[in-house]
C-alpha cells in the first residue's frame, strides 16, 4: 500500500526535522540529514527514533544516489 502524497508532504524525520525520501518498493523512508531509515509496516510509517536504523555514511550516500537515479528526489 502506497503512502499518500498528503502524508508524505507533512512527514519529516523526528530527529533532524528534515524531509524524507520515500522508497515505496522497499517500504521505507530515509532521511539523508540524519542517515536514519524508517520502516513502513503494513502501510504505516514507524517514525520512532529508537526503531529506526542509522546507516553509515557510505550506505547513506548510496541510498541518496539511488534515489536520484530513480527520480525520487
Amino acid at each position: 500500500m502506497a503512502l499518500s502524497k498528503d502524508l508524505l508532504d507533512i512527514l519529516v524525520c523526528p530527529q533532524s526535522k528534515q524531509p524524507l525520501i520515500y522508497f515505496e518498493d522497499e517500504a521505507f523512508l530515509f532521511c539523508p540529514a540524519s542517515r536514519m531509515k524508517y520502516r513502513i509496516d503494513d502501510g504505516i510509517p514507524v517514525m520512532l527514533i529508537e526503531e529506526a536504523e542509522t546507516l553509515d555514511a557510505s550506505a547513506a550516500d548510496a541510498l541518496v544516489t539511488d534515489a536520484k537515479s530513480r527520480g525520487l528526489v
